[in-house]
């Protein structure tokens, strides 16, 4: 089965410049690596990106006083997750709170069996790591990001290859 989609993530950052990261697995593919990725997921009917990045934030990490910014990034992906075939037009927002534990408050089934756990790194963290991110090219864009450099309009970072690990 083929899904098409518009889709909203967003790189959240504390105040100190950390970036929080959910810790995910195919819950149906043992094969398939762990990665961490950004929150986000579908955009609903009549909904806008930013619109769909805090709802997205507040059902996937719990954390809802956030400050959306603009859309920075965008994406098209062509994945796999739990046996379906996505392919997602993607809308990347930034976004800043305070901090925040992580207290999913509406998670979908699928996600609920996907989430492992998640924390906010900082970007040599992250950088040190050579887990696989979502979005693929997020070390090589998170830098510039980080530094307050805000792109517009947004950069396409769409990966070269297909993602096989997204949700």
């Amino acid at each position: 089965m083929l899904l098409r989609r518009p889709a909203a993530r967003c790189v959240l950052f504390d105040r100190d410049r950390r970036v929080f990261l959910i810790r995910s697995a195919d819950p149906i593919d043992p094969h398939k690596p762990e990665w961490l990725e950004i929150p986000g997921g579908g955009i609903s009917p009549g909904e806008d990106s930013a619109d769909a990045c805090l709802r997205e934030l507040r059902e996937e990490t719990g954390i809802s006083d956030v400050e959306m910014g603009p859309c920075v990034w965008t994406q098209y992906v062509e994945y796999t997750f739990c046996g379906l075939r996505f392919e997602s037009n993607e809308r990347i927002h930034v976004a800043t709170c305070d901090g925040g534990e992580f207290h999913p408050e509406g998670l979908e089934a699928l996600e609920a069996a996907a989430f492992i756990d998640a924390r906010w790194w900082t970007l040599e963290e992250l950088l040190a790591s050579s887990e696989p991110t979502v979005p693929a090219r997020l070390r090589e864009f998170l830098p510039a990001l980080s530094a307050g450099d805000l792109p517009d309009p947004p950069i396409d970072i769409s990966p070269d290859l297909i993602a096989t690990h997204e949700t």
